[in-house]
């Protein structure tokens, strides 16, 4: 009989965990054969910790797992499927926003032959800014990066335990998991879900990390910013050549005096403007490079405990 995980990454959701475990319970649990609930505590800073093992308490099939310090949502993912023994694991957010039932769907799916089963937004019930700003993020990702991200796009997703040896191999900092999902390819399937608004718990997910996530995804699969670079010189540079042509014709043949300090030095500005901006880019290139070549892991684990024994 196949074996399922659940990773579930938790950053401050004390509030939460208790009652996604009933959830889960209530709606999934029973109807799952083999199963184990993989919690992953991401350096919280709240009791968190204590509520997986109390879970862990009741649930034999619960294993709680703590990092020395917070990683991002991606490295606890990863650790999650690092430990999981299940045949495949599908991820699972703690806010509960996203009903449980999906995971049978993505079971059924993954039993059927799929690798790769991707669970897909087909609504949301987040404020109207909130849903622009995510809608934007995953159309530039289809436009620059992966046209195979779906158009609601998806944090939650099945992985065949192929899938997991090969995420663990790729080993990857600074990137987004997701996408590394959708790169590495496989037979893959998509269950569509509408997601609900947070009810419960203040969300951890702020402005920064969602920059951070945006320049990781360019970063870490697009050309698109050396390309943006060189297209914008090429530009100016052809540009700069018309103008000074034109200078020059005005002045012989008009006798145009060439003047326009403050004009000059608009240009000036702006263009070193312009090339400190592109260093910048270059340098979010070098620094990864040199974060790669450090050979860090991407997360630390402290400890891990499973049945009801600390380990």
């Amino acid at each position: 009989m196949s074996k399922i995980s659940i990773v579930v990454p938790v950053y401050y959701n004390s509030d939460t965990l208790q009652m996604l475990y009933e959830d889960m319970k209530e709606k999934i649990l029973g109807k799952l054969g083999d199963y184990e609930i993989v919690f992953v505590d991401d350096g919280s800073g709240d009791n968190s910790w204590e509520i997986m093992n109390r879970i862990r308490e009741q649930d034999e099939n619960v294993q709680c797992v703590r990092l020395s310090r917070n990683f991002g949502e991606h490295a606890a993912i990863l650790a999650g499927l690092s430990v999981c023994t299940g045949d495949c694991a599908v991820t699972k957010q703690a806010d509960l926003q996203e009903d449980s039932g999906i995971i049978l769907e993505m079971y059924e799916s993954w039993k059927k032959g799929n690798k790769v089963v991707l669970a897909v937004r087909a609504a949301r019930d987040e404020n109207p800014v909130k849903k622009f700003f995510a809608n934007m993020y995953y159309a530039i990702v289809r436009k620059f990066i992966d046209k195979n991200m779906p158009a609601g796009g998806c944090d939650c997703y099945l992985l065949d335990r192929q899938v997991i040896k090969v995420l663990e191999m790729l080993d990857e900092r600074n990137s987004s998991l997701t996408l590394q999902v959708l790169w590495v390819g496989f037979q893959s399937d998509k269950i569509y879900f509408h997601r609900k608004d947070r009810e419960v718990g203040k969300s951890r997910w702020t402005l920064s990390k969602k920059v951070k996530l945006v320049v990781d995804s360019m970063m870490s699969f697009s050309y698109f910013p050396i390309r943006l670079m060189t297209t914008t010189g090429v530009v100016f540079a052809i540009l700069a050549a018309i103008m000074a042509v034109n200078v020059i014709v005005e002045k012989v043949t008009v006798g145009t005096p060439i003047a326009g300090w403050a004009s000059l030095m608009c240009v000036v500005l702006f263009s070193a403007g312009l090339i400190l901006l592109m260093l910048g880019v270059l340098g979010e290139y070098v620094w990864r490079a040199l974060d790669a070549s450090r050979n860090r892991p991407p997360f630390i684990i402290d400890e891990v405990r499973k049945d009801h024994e600390q380990k």
